[in-house]
């Protein structure tokens, strides 16, 4: 087992931040924490790398038992925390080196190991260059090089991609993606929906900081397989009545997502023209009718309560998890 965590608590004054959290990471595995920025993602993560003391629980890291010191599996860690902790005077190979010189690593090693990341990161271009002038993406792309310079069997990523632009973040995706293929365990904490859907194994809804729902990503998905869900935008926001429409086509289920949008699913076929020539001909223009995939965003919804839309919100700010 890579990581163990039972009833992991911590409190700000008066703020329970964590309460009796607990999970197990396999080795190899790359686990999820998905949640609101609030929900105690961060705070988790400090706990387990030392930065935040827990106020009662225990931690296995490698089966080293860390509750009372996180360092004692430092060795085996590699932490990429939500904000740079690189040195912005320095050129990029400077602030790997200087990472691997904390590890003890020998000094042709650490520039080659550095020499290595930075080409397999594509910064190559931006090696000299004072990490101050680095654009946000290539500042997360070389603080995860810099987390794994000294080649940890298991690494903490926190909220690696919030604030990046789309390129980047796709970039890094596949380097984490990567990683995990070669055996790096990962922790990886998110508030993005698509990203823990895309890149993790198992993942633990957490929410006001609580565990609420964990399981395989195949077995939260697996209920939603039969059905067929379509939705149809509407080019006004008109209401629309909802329950017309369900006595209209009794095989389909009805709801209205926002103003102007209307969700449909049913647990057989679904056949969406009928619908939209039935509003239509009621007088409301449809602008776009389209089917779509069930996802992992319709099992947070309906398991946590919290609209999809808050959380994307939370993506376009780029908040900080917690």
């Amino acid at each position: 087992m890579a990581i163990q965590v039972s009833d992991l608590s911590k409190a700000f004054g008066d703020v329970q931040a964590v309460t009796a959290v607990s999970f197990e990471v396999q080795e190899g595995e790359l686990f999820g924490l998905l949640g609101p920025n609030g929900a105690g993602k961060t705070t988790t993560i400090n706990m387990l790398t030392g930065l935040a003391r827990p106020d009662r629980g225990s931690i296995t890291i490698g089966g080293i038992d860390c509750t009372e010191d996180v360092k004692a599996a430092q060795h085996l860690v590699g932490v990429v925390p939500d904000e740079s902790n690189l040195y912005p005077e320095l050129t990029g190979t400077q602030n790997l080196t200087f990472c691997a010189s904390l590890y003890g690593i020998a000094k042709r090693e650490r520039e080659a190991r550095a020499r290595h990341l930075i080409d397999q990161f594509g910064l190559t271009d931006a090696a000299d260059r004072k990490f101050a002038g680095y654009s946000k993406g290539m500042k997360r792309k070389l603080t995860i090089a810099a987390g794994i310079i000294h080649q940890p069997p298991i690494l903490f990523l926190d909220e690696p991609t919030t604030g990046i632009d789309v390129a980047s973040a796709r970039q890094i995706r596949q380097l984490i993606a990567s990683l995990n293929e070669k055996g790096t365990t990962i922790l990886l904490t998110t508030h993005y929906i698509e990203e823990a859907e895309r890149l993790c194994g198992r993942i633990a809804f957490i929410v006001q900081g609580r565990i609420v729902r964990m399981d395989r990503v195949s077995d939260l998905l697996q209920p939603l397989q039969r059905k067929h869900v379509a939705v149809i935008d509407l080019s006004e926001t008109i209401p629309v009545d909802i329950e017309v429409l369900a006595s209209t086509f009794p095989e389909a289920h009805f709801e209205t997502l926002r103003p102007g949008t209307i969700r449909v699913e049913s647990g057989t076929k679904l056949a969406v023209g009928p619908i939209v020539r039935f509003l239509e001909e009621a007088g409301v223009e449809v602008a776009e009718a389209r089917r779509v995939r069930p996802s992992l965003e319709e099992v947070f919804v309906k398991i946590t309560g919290i609209e999809a839309d808050a959380m994307r919100r939370e993506k376009q700010k780029g908040g900080r998890g917690s």
